[in-house]
């Protein structure tokens, strides 16, 4: 991993051109997505089966509601008992986050609402093939549950026509109705696009790959999807003299795991504690069977680094806005309200990253690639839009007309004007 000492001078530069790196790796997968998103606008469940038999070896893109029943009769019931407090938890803290309506009248008796309103059908994205997620079902599909969306269609890649038990249970559990086994670009475009098979939605939400993120971000606009990069996975990590070695290798090997573009970063003021976990990384690596992932992650994007200074800390926090946040610290309180930019943060030694992907409650799909500086997580209000209603009375329009009438010619908009005129009584 990539060893990064504040007291250097060249400090500074040598990160931003380090994350610089890894962002450049993030953003070239948007040229070979282009091509695949044609494709599919053109030549629909043709071009999508052409690229589900190339990369997953899979020739089913809507598996049979039989064959569902019989994959979920599959999972272990204690598999299916975490799902269900998972859903459980999520549900309930996202059931929090309902927006009220507003409405307010004025002395004129004018009335304006705003009306929050369920976004009409959405597609989630499931990372899988060669792994599988059903925490990722319950984090992008409740929110939505949550705000009233009627229709929703997972997409999630499977392997030689096989799909994930818990992956479907989830589903089943989320009330979903349109399964496709399929995944990457090719699946983005036929959502965005529709085909005979699939029909199209309004919006696309769900973490992916680089290859997803780019291609989500190439339909934006034919289609919805969040305000954020939900690509490849971040971790940082700031610890202490007191934290524990062992402990926080394990949390960078949680998130290099992922891909092979995760990044993750360890922040200490402690010398000695960057050289135990280090060889903690090397211990470790040894045991996981995604070794070969993780490895690749950590010596292409991983960097610990020395810093010993609380306002140099915060400062690249805010610089990097890490996707992930733990402040593994035993005095973590005053770094709290100086952090500006951050999907989570993670609070004290027990809060660990690995239990906000799960059933801690919380959404733990989040803005990577610094994309937390202007965006946040998955929430009811992803699924949301939002539409004002006016109504003026005659008074209304009287008083407040020739102010507008005013306005409207300044700018050169007589059209406006003439149209509050012609509405004003002629005294």
């Amino acid at each position: 991993m990539k060893i990064l000492d504040y007291t250097n001078k060249n400090f500074d530069k040598d990160l931003d051109l380090f994350l610089l790196k890894r962002k450049n790796k993030v953003k070239s997968s948007a040229v070979s997505v282009i091509k695949i998103i044609r494709d599919v606008k053109k030549n629909g469940d043709k071009a999508v089966l052409k690229y589900e038999k190339r990369f997953n070896k899979n020739t089913i893109i809507a598996p049979s509601y039989k064959k569902i029943s019989e994959t979920i009769s599959s999972l272990d019931k204690k598999v299916k008992r975490a799902i269900d407090l998972a859903y459980n938890r999520i549900y309930k803290f996202h059931s929090l986050q309902k927006f009220k309506d507003i409405s307010y009248k004025d002395k004129l008796k004018n009335r304006l609402e705003y009306k929050y309103l369920p976004i009409e059908s959405v597609g989630i994205y499931v990372p899988g093939s060669t792994a599988s997620y059903p925490s990722s079902v319950l984090m992008n599909a409740i929110p939505a549950l949550v705000a009233g969306v009627e229709r929703i269609v997972m997409i999630n890649p499977g392997y030689r026509g096989r799909q994930n038990p818990a992956v479907l249970y989830a589903a089943k559990k989320c009330n979903i109705k349109e399964i496709y086994s399929i995944g990457g670009p090719s699946a983005i475009a036929a959502l965005a696009y529709g085909t005979n098979k699939i029909r199209k939605v309004n919006k696309i939400v769900g973490p992916g790959n680089a290859y997803v993120a780019a291609a989500k971000k190439e339909v934006f606009g034919d289609v919805g999807i969040e305000g954020m990069t939900a690509g490849p996975s971040e971790i940082m990590v700031v610890a202490d003299k007191f934290s524990n070695p062992d402990w926080i290798a394990s949390d960078l090997l949680g998130q290099a795991e992922h891909d092979i573009l995760a990044q993750c970063i360890l922040i200490t003021k402690d010398k000695k504690l960057i050289k135990k976990v280090k060889k903690e990384i090397s211990k470790q690596l040894k045991d996981i069977p995604r070794s070969s992932i993780a490895r690749k992650s950590l010596f292409s994007n991983g960097i610990l680094m020395y810093i010993n200074s609380d306002k140099k800390i915060i400062e690249v926090i805010n610089k990097i806005a890490p996707e992930h946040l733990e402040l593994n610290l035993k005095k973590y309180k005053s770094l709290i309200p100086k952090i500006k930019n951050s999907g989570s943060i993670c609070l004290g030694k027990y809060a660990v990253m690995a239990m906000t992907d799960y059933n801690i409650g919380s959404n733990h799909i989040l803005p990577t690639n610094a994309s937390a500086k202007y965006s946040s997580g998955i929430s009811v209000n992803e699924f949301c839009k939002r539409i004002s209603y006016i109504n003026i009375s005659k008074k209304g329009i009287e008083s407040l007309g020739p102010s507008v009438i005013t306005l409207a010619n300044y700018e050169g908009l007589q059209a406006h004007a003439q149209s509050v005129k012609k509405r004003i009584r002629r005294k």
